[in-house]
């Protein structure tokens, strides 16, 4: 009876399996539904922020909404001051021109009308005379492609080929007709860069600050996550984690410095001058603090590789024991506390606290210096190689800790005592908007 019992569960058991493969193995069908369900519920995650309050959000639908009004404002006036077959040229134009600053506005419509127009007048210029749409497209078509290639027009080349093509519709090709659709382009030019210009002209400072908080926050969590495991058995694939996470803060950092240089650009053309001088305020602050992580990650990055160099088991590095690891671990945990002061000098809303527990971060930061150079080499004698290890950690810790001083970079990894009586770190004293 056992036996049977067996055997009648054996099928049921593959039965089982069976099916739970092919669940793991959904239908195209079942697929596509699940990928238009997710995009479905983060459009309308994205919906929501942008309701709730300032955001990117909001940034993309007031720029979509002002890109639908520069359509259509564009094709009311070429409908009132052009040929009906042209009406179209003039929205199509002005759509993509309200672009993310008031200055790329301005440029790309220039490249975009000089590509429109010599697209344009290649092909009149053939077409008028020859009377063969096919064969001036043959002749005007590689021309204008290799012309889309030239750098003075930008991403806007393609225009070019697109406007020669408009150009050779049967029944089109005069030279009056070649006119008026340079006039549309210049009309929608002129109707795009104005709605972006005159309407809630962008000005790039949240992405600036989300950009440094997240970076900020990164290089906290990776001091926080060493100090946190330096009293642990030491695993390298973990102490390799710490290093790989090390390495990989620059690319948040380069995501700052492209931030910053969108918000230096939104500033050029714009005619709000409050907000511009806001915007050269607050650039020259997250300037300031681009330099400060950059160094920030270059010390991180060293004392991780140390850490990595003595976890490695082949390598002759000792591992330093625990007399070294948990002092040493409060320190780090210091300079996590002074890190996130220094971020909400920056990015938060409470700058004056924020400069006050800087400044108190940095004392302890240095009175904690003082007691490691004095205490662990002491504790260290037991085992001698450790110093192999305290050595280089106190210093990148400490050059780590300068970089959020006033001056600290021009030192060199030396302190500077003049530190807390300025703001507080760097660009701590001024906000973020």
């Amino acid at each position: 009876m056992t036996a049977v019992r067996a055997a009648t569960r054996i099928p049921m058991v593959h039965t089982q399996s069976g099916s739970t493969s092919r669940s793991d193995h959904p239908s195209p069908t079942t697929r596509a539904v699940r990928a238009v369900r997710a995009e479905a519920v983060w459009g309308g995650r994205s919906l929501h922020r942008a309701w709730q309050g300032p955001g990117r959000e909001r940034d993309a639908v007031v720029q979509s909404l002002k890109a639908a009004l520069a359509a259509v404002l564009a094709w009311l006036a070429a409908a009132w001051l052009l040929p009906d077959a042209f009406a179209l040229m003039a929205p199509w134009v002005a759509v993509v021109l309200v672009q993310a600053t008031v200055y790329r506005s301005v440029w790309q419509g220039l490249q975009q009308t000089m590509a429109i127009t010599v697209g344009t007048v290649l092909a009149a210029a053939l077409v008028i005379p020859l009377g063969h749409p096919v064969l001036v497209m043959i002749l005007v078509l590689p021309v204008t492609t290799l012309l889309g290639n030239w750098p003075r027009f930008g991403a806007q080349g393609i225009y070019a080929s697109t406007a020669a093509l408009f150009t050779l519709v049967p029944g089109e090709a005069t030279l009056d007709s070649a006119v008026s659709r340079v006039l549309a382009a210049l009309l929608g030019t002129a109707v795009g860069v104005g709605v972006n210009a005159l309407l809630l002209p962008p000005i790039h400072l949240r992405s600036a600050r989300e950009a440094v908080d997240s970076a900020v926050r990164e290089a906290r969590e990776i001091v926080t996550e060493v100090a946190d495991g330096l009293d642990e058995p030491w695993e390298y694939d973990r102490v390799r984690a710490w290093y790989d996470r090390a390495c990989r803060l620059p690319r948040l950092i380069r995501g700052v410095e492209s931030a910053v240089g969108w918000s230096r650009e939104s500033m050029r053309l714009n005619p709000e001058s409050r907000r511009r001088a806001e915007a050269a305020r607050l650039t020259a602050v997250y300037e300031e603090t681009l330099a400060t992580l950059e160094d920030v990650a270059e010390r991180l990055t060293a004392l991780t590789r140390t850490l990595l160099e003595a976890a490695d088991e082949g390598d002759d590095v000792p591992r330093p024991g625990h007399e070294v690891t948990r002092p040493y671990a409060g320190f780090l945990n210091r300079v996590a506390a002074a890190l996130d002061a220094y971020g909400r000098t920056v990015t938060g809303d409470a700058p004056e606290t924020a400069r006050r527990e800087l400044r108190e971060a940095v004392g302890e930061i240095r009175v904690e210096q003082d007691r490691l150079r004095a205490e662990l080499p002491r504790h260290a004698t037991a085992v001698p190689d450790g110093l192999s290890v305290l050595g280089p950690l106190l210093a990148e810790s400490r050059r780590l800790a300068t970089s959020l001083l006033p001056g600290g970079r021009g030192e060199g990894g030396a302190g500077n005592g003049d530190g807390d009586d300025g703001d507080g770190g760097g660009a701590s004293g001024r906000q973020g908007a």
